[in-house]
């Protein structure tokens, strides 16, 4: 059996999504292909679209913002006459040469504009075997209402109305959870991981901000810091080298181990009694998967913003606002047991921590 799985690097999300389905199918002796849809047509274009998409989150945010939140307003179909469509039927018939030939039994898409090409040529004829799209954010991204596929992967059935306006009908919806990486699926004691990080048996506070350390950490670290209740930070700052250096050469009233770009991120997450991030969609799945309390802040205006929405409406999390900031939220989570007890149920209710065995087995049962 083969399974082709259509992705864009805008961000690092999506294809972390795949790559998690990929290891499982795999180990379930299914062959499996990633491809980038852009990267395909032309190398250059892949690289651009990934760079231009990094440089409007963190340079340009409020346009990127608006721009999304012009394209969210849609709920019909686009018209057929329209740039994307035209772009897309183009961008289409190049594919269908890669899937004709690869000739798979399950085709995944794991962006909405992947299952908008998956669409084009599933109407055309060109696909005939199941298909199936990964939404991979706490909310619906435009372009999906323009698609028509098999079924669809949502984070949480609490996302069905969202859907529903987006013209998908409800025996289409697989509320089964983002697909993550099988090491946020389990979850080891504190002290056993605290024991493998080194670090002392206290309470503990994860700070990341994307793989990009994107925000203010430096500021973030300024205002925890000054709080008079004893705990120990994890720092990660991703490929923010500049800003690493900068908390490492800073005098803290607290221990704060900094780090860069890691790869045991699910240990420090068993380590931690909350953490502190912007809500990115995969980012947000892990922490719901391993049941911790979050404190968010630093969104990406667009899909980010939903994402933090839907977590505090839900009660999973937190927002650190600029009049009520980061150290306020800590604070109230550290001095009222109450209300951290009511985060941690929260997130055990909404995480999915068999996702990726979930969606994949559906898959399976599908094909074979």
């Amino acid at each position: 059996m083969k399974c082709l799985i259509l992705s864009v690097k805008a961000g690092f999300g999506h294809h972390s999504t795949a790559q998690a389905m990929m290891d499982y199918l795999e180990k379930n002796n299914v062959e499996c292909e990633m491809l980038d849809i852009f990267e395909y047509i032309n190398p250059l274009l892949g690289d651009t679209i990934s760079d231009a998409y990094l440089f409007l989150t963190k340079y340009l945010k409020d346009f990127y913002g608006r721009a999304y939140s012009a394209l969210d307003k849609r709920d019909e179909e686009y018209d057929r006459l329209s740039p994307v469509t035209v772009v897309s039927k183009l961008v289409s018939r190049k594919l269908n040469d890669y899937i004709y030939e690869y000739s798979p039994d399950v085709v995944v898409g794991t962006h909405s504009y992947a299952c908008l090409l998956m669409t084009h040529l599933k109407n055309k004829g060109d696909i005939k075997c199941p298909t199936f799209g990964i939404v991979t954010d706490f909310t619906v991204h435009p372009f999906w209402e323009s698609t028509n596929i098999d079924y669809y992967v949502t984070p949480d059935a609490l996302l069905n109305n969202q859907m529903n306006k987006k013209g998908i009908s409800q025996d289409k919806i697989l509320p089964f959870g983002i697909p993550i990486k099988s090491k946020f699926s389990s979850k080891i004691s504190k002290n056993e991981a605290r024991s493998q990080l080194g670090i002392k048996n206290k309470f503990t506070i994860l700070v990341m901000m994307g793989s990009m350390g994107f925000g203010n950490i430096t500021k973030c670290l300024e205002k925890i810091n000054s709080l008079d209740t004893d705990f120990q930070v994890l720092c990660v700052c991703g490929n923010n080298l500049k800003g690493k250096k900068e908390i490492e050469q800073g005098q803290w009233n607290k221990k704060i181990y900094t780090y860069g770009f890691v790869d045991n991120v699910d240990i420090m997450m068993d380590a931690s009694d909350c953490i502190i991030t912007k809500p990115g969609g995969l980012t947000t799945s892990e922490l719901l998967a391993k049941k911790l309390p979050a404190i968010l802040m630093n969104p990406i205006p667009g899909q980010e913003d939903r994402n933090m929405e839907f977590l505090v409406n839900s009660g999973a999390a937190v927002m650190a606002t600029d009049t009520f900031p980061v150290d306020e939220a800590l604070y109230e989570i550290m001095n009222n047991p109450w209300r951290l007890e009511l985060l941690k149920q929260s997130v055990e209710n909404i995480g999915k921590p068999n996702s990726t065995k979930d969606v994949c087995d559906f898959i399976l049962k599908t094909i074979q």
